[in-house]
């Protein structure tokens, strides 16, 4: 397939968005049991706000690749069937609810709502966070499922799809919340930084597993079933057409196989072979410096490792289009 820019950065950047209000989340649950410090209602509203910009971010991208954006809301209309247009549900829905789960922290107004038997005052912003919790984990699975949904490309029809959404998401995000916890509350960064290791490290379970499975497919359409004669040898001298054509532009990435050898690895190494042991020495040794690095770097290897997952998959009618393709 042709990976599209506004795509690869949808994805990616509301991954982020998802993995660092999970990270608060987290942390104020944690706290919420006296496991961990509380923190200043601040922390989680200004760590909010930046989780809603990173989601903004890529609600805003998302719009380069529609030809008609003045009609996006119509793609809300098929949700019964479309996993599609529950993404388009679910996302301003989660933004939303993390809109006012920052603006209860920041503003103060954060009664509490529920008293358990045990005495523990459940306040609002903790029932913002598990309803935002929720939708969170409804939109990795609903973005993942857009994909994942597609038997005929079966680089994507594999549970592992939706996995790595959410892994790869969190990773991303958690290791954002741990450099934001460098900044404003650095006592945090061990526990954060300790999250971000473990997704981190799950990630690359589940991305090396998509790798291993892919690698090892056998192609259902032959060129015989492409065109519809099952002669034993068939030789493609010439697609009908002096150039190219909306098939070889929208469902090949046009880059030689040399490329795709290169990138696979420096994704794996951007996205987790560098950032895993730089986290682990930050543990020991906090810097803001290099926390940032370490959140670049893994970012830069995410849009890689995206601009793969697209590519990658192989739409049968390139069996046609192989003289372009």
């Amino acid at each position: 397939m042709n990976p599209a820019l506004s795509v690869i950065f949808l994805t990616t950047l509301i991954g982020i968005g998802q993995g660092l209000f999970l990270a608060l989340f987290t942390q104020q649950s944690y706290a919420l049991f006296d496991l961990l410090p509380h923190q200043d209602a601040r922390f989680y509203g200004w760590g909010s706000l930046l989780a809603l910009l990173f989601t903004m971010a890529g609600l805003v991208a998302s719009f380069f690749h529609l030809g008609r954006p003045e009609r996006a809301w119509r793609s809300a209309a098929q949700w019964r069937t479309s996993w599609l247009s529950r993404e388009v549900i679910v996302l301003p829905a989660f933004m939303g609810i993390l809109f006012l789960y920052g603006a209860s922290h920041l503003s103060g107004l954060d009664p509490v709502l529920v008293t358990l038997p045990s005495g523990l005052g459940i306040n609002a912003t903790v029932i913002l966070g598990g309803i935002a919790t929720m939708l969170a984990f409804a939109l990795f699975v609903s973005t993942g499922m857009i994909y994942a949904c597609l038997r005929f490309l079966q680089e994507w029809h594999t549970p592992l799809t939706v996995i790595n959404f959410i892994l790869l998401g969190g990773a991303s995000g958690f290791t954002l919340a741990t450099l934001y916890a460098a900044i404003l509350a650095p006592a945090q960064t061990g526990f954060l930084g300790g999250w971000a290791i473990i997704i981190t490290l799950l990630g690359l379970l589940g991305r090396s597993s998509s790798l291993w499975r892919n690698a090892r497919l056998r192609p259902k359409s032959t060129l015989q079933t492409a065109i519809g004669i099952k002669h034993p040898r068939i030789v493609q001298t010439a697609q009908g057409a002096m150039g190219g054509s909306f098939s070889t532009r929208e469902f090949f990435h046009g880059k030689k196989a040399s490329f795709l050898h290169a990138i696979k690895p420096a994704f794996m190494v951007l996205a987790f072979g560098i950032p895993l042991p730089l986290l682990l020495i930050s543990m020991s040794q906090p810097s803001v410096w290099l926390l940032g690095a370490i959140f670049i770097l893994q970012y830069t290897g995410l849009l890689a490792e995206r601009w793969f997952f697209f590519a990658e998959a192989n739409h049968p009618q390139n069996l046609y289009y192989q003289t372009i393709g």
